[in-house]
C-alpha cells in the first residue's frame, strides 16, 4: 500500500503541470491513486492467473486441471467481467470511488475510511449506498444486459 501511494504522489508530481483545477488537488490526487490501485490488483491477478500451478497426483501427472485452464471461455468471461467492473469504478464520482475502494478493496473499517477522508459514518454510508447502486446500474447495462455476451 505504501509504494502505491508513493508511486501515486510521484505520478502525481511528474504531471502537476497537467493538474488543470477543475476539481480540488485532493480529488485529483485520490483518482491517481485509485488508478495506481486498479493497476495493482489488474497485475496481481493476471500473475496470479498466469503462474497457477496444477496439481499432480503421485506420478506426477494431472490429479486435477485448474479452472482456468479446463474451461478457458470462463476465464475469459471472469476477465472480461473484471475489466468491465474496473471501467464501472472508474467512471463513479471520485468521492464515491474513494470511499468504495478504500471500504471494499482495501478493507479499511467504517471509521479508518472516516478518518482518512474526514467524513462521518453517516456520510460514508451514503456514499457506499450511491456507489454501490450506481456500480450496479453501470453492471447491468454494460455486463448483465449486454447483448456482446449473448453466447456465455
Amino acid at each position: 500500500a505504501e509504494d502505491v501511494v508513493q508511486e501515486a504522489l510521484l505520478g502525481a508530481l511528474r504531471n502537476a503541470k497537467d493538474f488543470e483545477g477543475r476539481s480540488q488537488e485532493r480529488t485529483w490526487l485520490f483518482g491517481i491513486l485509485r488508478n495506481k490501485i486498479a493497476d495493482v490488483l489488474r497485475a496481481r491477478v493476471a500473475k496470479r492467473e498466469e503462474f497457477t500451478e496444477p496439481d499432480f497426483d503421485e506420478k506426477r501427472q494431472f490429479a486435477e486441471l485448474p479452472d482456468i485452464w479446463s474451461n478457458p471461455e470462463k476465464a475469459m468471461e471472469a476477465g472480461l467481467f473484471r475489466d468491465q467492473f474496473q471501467d464501472c469504478v472508474g467512471q463513479l464520482p471520485d468521492d464515491f470511488a474513494e470511499a468504495f475502494i478504500l471500504r471494499e478493496v482495501e478493507g479499511l473499517s467504517y471509521d479508518e475510511v472516516c478518518d482518512t477522508l474526514g467524513i462521518t459514518t453517516t456520510n460514508l454510508s451514503t456514499r457506499l449506498y450511491r456507489a454501490r447502486m450506481l456500480l450496479r446500474k453501470c453492471l447491468q447495462k454494460h455486463w448483465f444486459d449486454s447483448t456482446k455476451f449473448m453466447d456465455r
